[in-house]
């Protein structure tokens, strides 16, 4: 395993993560759950992200007991806050009340004493980013939070935090959390040189775009059972790659893979971690053996020829500007 920096700050990640979205508390049974856990950290994975709205909390319940015999130092956790956790008013969102309640909550569920990278899961447009930033400050000079982190956030959003943090003197964020992917490359004309400048770095999801890039869906061919296009809540995010012009585009990268001693999966993972502002590609799973071959593609490293490659095989199905926004105009 290679670790990278989490942006410009001190703390050192594995630059490949375990993720439990949809897998844990609702996917997959906890025995399984936990050997991909156990396959993760045999592979030198440290870096684990997670979020209280994932399974309505079940997801860090799992991961915190697959994690609880591992000496606490040696592993990061990743937790996020926004999306609703109950019914009421103010379970959701960016405000005061429901960020330091929501850490609370994810500590317990997490059986630890301290997260340590605590990210806002999108933008809140009806909370006052500075009542957002003071309350993740307020939670680092605690000790329950060492960094803060956002995901999804646009780059003038990204901007407008670091000016708040700079001007009040809180705590700045270090992270960004986007999907990122050979497909799709919507961070790349204005996220990632803001986040170059202001040592921001970036923990993508979804490197393989919900297993697109495998080539486990072959055009015109039904998807597999099992999959997550076959996946009541997944299916709805993957459907619209499922076109026969992608699904082709991405059988034809099968060569370029096989030339670098890749599964497509693996080139996949490592063309993200091409990006030097990436601090961390994660990846989830729902067979430890999915782990196993994701972890293989640490330390790979594409050069300028198979890049261009790459490009030059997806062509036009590549997704480079956003076409809608990144988080809701109105509270969950």
């Amino acid at each position: 395993m290679e670790f990278r920096h989490l942006g410009r700050s001190g703390l050192m990640v594995s630059e490949i993560a375990y993720g439990n979205w949809i897998t844990h508390g609702s996917q997959i049974d906890e025995d399984r759950a936990r050997a991909c856990v156990r396959a993760a950290l045999d592979m030198g994975i440290t870096t684990f992200d997670t979020a209280d709205a994932y399974a309505e909390g079940r997801a860090e319940e799992v991961l915190g007991r697959a994690l609880r015999t591992e000496r606490r130092d040696e592993i990061e956790i990743f937790t996020k806050v926004y999306w609703p956790t109950g019914a009421g008013r103010n379970n959701r969102g960016l405000n005061r009340k429901h960020i330091l309640r929501s850490a609370d909550n994810s500590l317990r569920r997490l059986g630890t004493d301290y997260i340590d990278l605590y990210q806002a899961h999108r933008h809140d447009y009806s909370t006052p980013l500075e009542e957002t930033l003071r309350a993740f400050d307020d939670l680092v000079r605690q000790g329950k939070v060492l960094y803060v982190g956002v995901s999804e956030w646009t780059a003038p959003e990204i901007a407008e935090a670091l000016g708040v943090a700079r001007d009040m003197g809180l705590d700045r964020i270090v992270s960004n959390q986007p999907q990122y992917n050979m497909l799709r490359r919507v961070i790349e004309p204005e996220i990632v040189p803001l986040c170059e400048r202001e040592g921001v770095g970036q923990v993508i999801f979804q490197p393989m775009a919900m297993g697109v890039l495998t080539g486990k869906y072959p055009p015109g061919a039904p998807a597999p059972s099992g999959s997550r296009a076959t996946d009541p809540e997944g299916g709805q995010y993957v459907a619209r790659l499922l076109t026969d012009d992608i699904l082709t585009r991405v059988q034809n990268l099968r060569p370029l893979a096989a030339d670098h001693g890749l599964t497509l999966a693996q080139l996949s993972i490592a063309w993200t971690l091409a990006n030097p502002n990436v601090s961390s590609a994660i990846v989830g799973a729902s067979r430890p053996e999915q782990i196993t071959d994701s972890a293989a593609a640490a330390g790979v490293r594409l050069g300028p020829d198979a890049l261009k490659a790459i490009d030059e095989t997806l062509g036009d199905v590549i997704e480079r500007h956003l076409t809608s926004p990144l988080s809701p105009q109105s509270r969950p």
